[in-house]
Order: C-alpha cells, then structure tokens, then sequence
C-alpha cells in the first residue's frame, strides 16, 4: 500500500467516539457521549418535592429523581450533598408560603398563637410530616416561630432549659395530632372491615376496661367536639405552671 493510500483510508476511517469527527491530537471534539446534561436546580427540587407529596418520602431517592430527569444519580451529588440535603430543600420556603399572623403582644397569649399557627400551616401540607419524622430536617423559613415559643417562655418566667422543654412538648403535640388526624383521614377514605378503636371494645370489657366501656358508644361525639387552639392553651398553661412551681422550690 502507498503512502497516499494509506492517508486517504486515514482520512475515510470514522472516529468511534465522535462519528468522523477527530480532534487535535485525535481526541474527540464537543460534549463527550454519555455526559449527562445540566440540571436546573429548581427543577431538581420540585421534582423531588412532586414525589413525596405524591408517594412518600419511601419513594425518594437520588436514582429516582435522576430518572425523572434523564440525567444520572451522580450528577445530582454536584448540587446535594445526599438525599437528607434534597430533603431540606424540598422543604425550604414551605413555611414562607404562608404569611406570618398578627401576634398578641402578651407573651403567654402569643405563644398559644404561634403554636396554634404551626399546627395550621403543616395542616395544611401534610406531606412535610414525613419528612419531618426522619429527626432534625426542617425549613429554616419555618425557625421563626421556634424564636417565638421559646422568648415567650423566657417572658413567662421559664429558664432557658425549661423553655427548649415547652417547646419540645408543644411540638409533639403539634406532631403528634396532625399524624394521627392524617391517620384517620385515610381509614375513613379506604374503610376497613377491621374493628379499630374505639369499636373494638365491647361489653366483655367491661369488667378490665369499665371507663372505656362507659364512654366508647359516645367517643367519637366527644373527640369531635376537639379545638386544637383551647387544648394548646391547656397545655401552655400546664407547662408555665410547673416552672411556675419550679422557682418556688
């Protein structure tokens, strides 16, 4: 074979990266094959946020959301650190969404308002709560009424310690109900033949369980006739009267 031959079978021969498109030095030219494209950060935020509140935060993970996006886990990892830090900001700007309340300026007072506005606000977008029980996530926009709850325990006359632990106390009732009225909102939407409570208890209790026995045929009247606002009282009310009680000894 010539020299000139062998130049034009050069010439003709097609790169296997680039299609017949050789570079400087005989490297590829342009975006490689296989990088996966840019990510809109937002995108990838609402897009995770979409899952949870459509499936749970069971549903989420890197590899998920890549998929949705046609892009690749690793290329997620440029903009979050791991899936806790996708979590936080799925809930960044959640609790800016809702414009903060008119506030009393008595501290005591104030403080039931804050506490009943958080439960009003997560209320509102249920989906958070699982987020919220993985431990210390939370939106930062949402931190202000933590300030709130915990100077108005100090106006109170709580100590530092005790104010974090009436904060702590009002936040799982706040949690605690909006689970269990989440619960009960999906049994009533897919009734089950299963006897839950109050139902399960019968006359045969009676003799182990004589107050649930009295009050079972009229349980659910009486949870009905429940406000979250005058129950969030009673417990402010309990928990300034212990450090009330507290100074004293």
């Amino acid at each position: 074979m010539s020299g000139t031959e062998k130049t034009e079978k050069t010439k003709k021969t097609k790169n296997p990266v680039t299609g017949g498109k050789p570079g400087a030095a005989g490297r590829p030219t342009g975006r490689p094959v296989g990088r996966p494209r840019r990510l809109d950060p937002e995108v990838m935020v609402a897009t995770a946020r979409r899952i949870v509140e459509e499936e749970g935060v069971a549903a989420l993970s890197m590899r998920r959301v890549a998929k949705e996006l046609g892009s690749t886990p690793m290329a997620l990892y440029h903009y979050v650190q791991d899936k806790d830090e996708l979590l936080m900001l799925t809930l960044s700007g959640t609790a800016a969404a809702f414009p903060r309340p008119e506030l009393p300026v008595d501290p005591r007072e104030r403080l039931v308002a804050v506490a009943a506005h958080m439960h009003d606000i997560i209320g509102r977008i249920p989906w958070v709560l699982d987020i919220l029980a993985l431990g210390e996530l939370t939106d930062r926009n949402a931190l202000w009424m933590v300030e709130e709850i915990i100077d108005c325990a100090l106006a109170c006359g709580l100590s530092p310690a005790r104010s974090v632990r009436a904060y702590r106390t009002i936040w799982s009732y706040v949690y605690g109900d909006l689970v269990f009225r989440r619960a009960a909102a999906r049994r009533a939407e897919n009734p089950s033949r299963r006897e839950f409570f109050p139902e399960m208890v019968t006359e045969r209790d009676a003799a182990e369980l004589p107050r649930l026995t009295e009050v079972k045929d009229r349980w659910r009247e009486y949870a009905a006739d429940y406000e979250t606002v005058e129950e969030l009282d009673a417990i402010v009310d309990g928990l300034l009267g212990r450090g009330a009680r507290g100074a004293k000894a």
